[in-house]
């Protein structure tokens, strides 16, 4: 089975004709079955938060929630370390913040996308451990940043690991040159596959500072290019029972069109979306 979304839900213009408004979350969810939401990195939103979200969508719809910048530590990359504590209890808070979406069944994964400066060394696998402890029976999706973990054909034995402590290794499509950026992947987790399609701008995507935020996935992915990433989903698709496509080009507003546009390729049809309503004003 194949899904496709994006991440968050209320900056794609394509899917209310171009409106200069925010997108709700019913109107997404007319679209797509699945979410990625970044919100919990930043702060954890309240349970009633998530279960105002619960409300807007079907009951079969989605949700992929971002790790805390504690629980990948992002903390450290700033130069304000939490204490051992404090990561700890971020960790018990985050599962009392998703327990309504794993007791519905909404919840298709954790995203733990480390910074760059996770490297592949003892401390890094061992921290993967403690995250399996503390996030028991929860699905944990891992984005791995640092080309270390798949030099000298060492992706294998990584993915292997990953797989044996419960989590699925994401595959991602970035811009990379010999030293930047990782490798598009073949291997996957036969009970759950994610993508993830940031865009393939070399030039931004090593900006670093305040602007990089607004260029790193500024791109759009031709009709030649998502032909190419369709082949590619579709071998993953052979191997894995689902696999789950997320769109995060979204700088410049392209995640959307090029979401629609891979649905078609793929010829994919979803079920159980909410209602799209005719704007009749």
């Amino acid at each position: 089975m194949i899904t496709i979304g994006l991440t968050t839900f209320s900056d794609h213009p394509a899917l209310i004709d171009g409106a200069s408004r925010k997108v709700r979350l019913t109107e997404y969810s007319g679209h797509f079955p699945i979410v990625e939401l970044d919100t919990p990195f930043y702060a954890l939103p309240t349970v009633e938060t998530v279960k105002g979200w619960q409300q807007q969508v079907p009951a079969e719809f989605q949700f992929i929630l971002k790790a805390n910048r504690l629980m990948t530590l992002h903390d450290q990359v700033v130069g304000e370390p939490a204490t051992g504590g404090e990561r700890q209890q971020m960790f018990k808070d985050y599962r009392k913040m998703i327990a309504p979406l794993v007791a519905a069944g909404q919840l298709t994964g954790v995203l733990f996308q480390f910074p760059p400066s996770f490297r592949r060394r003892v401390e890094s696998f061992n921290y993967l451990q403690r995250i399996r402890h503390w996030l028991p029976e929860v699905p944990i999706l891992v984005e791995l940043r640092d080309p270390s973990w798949y030099a000298n054909g060492i992706g294998v034995d990584v993915v292997q690991l990953v797989n044996e402590l419960g989590m699925s290794l994401v595959v991602v499509d970035e811009p990379h040159t010999a030293n930047l950026g990782v490798p598009l992947l073949e291997l996957t987790n036969p009970e759950l596959t994610m993508v993830r399609l940031h865009g393939r701008n070399l030039a931004g995507w090593a900006k670093t500072g305040k602007e990089a935020r607004s260029v790193r996935t500024l791109y759009d992915y031709s009709t030649e290019e998502l032909g190419q990433l369709a082949q590619a989903i579709q071998n993953l698709a052979e191997h894995s029972k689902q696999v789950v496509v997320i769109f995060n080009n979204n700088a410049g507003h392209a995640a959307a069109g090029n979401a629609l546009t891979l649905q078609k390729i793929l010829n994919l049809h979803f079920d159980n979306l909410s209602p799209t309503q005719l704007d009749l004003f």
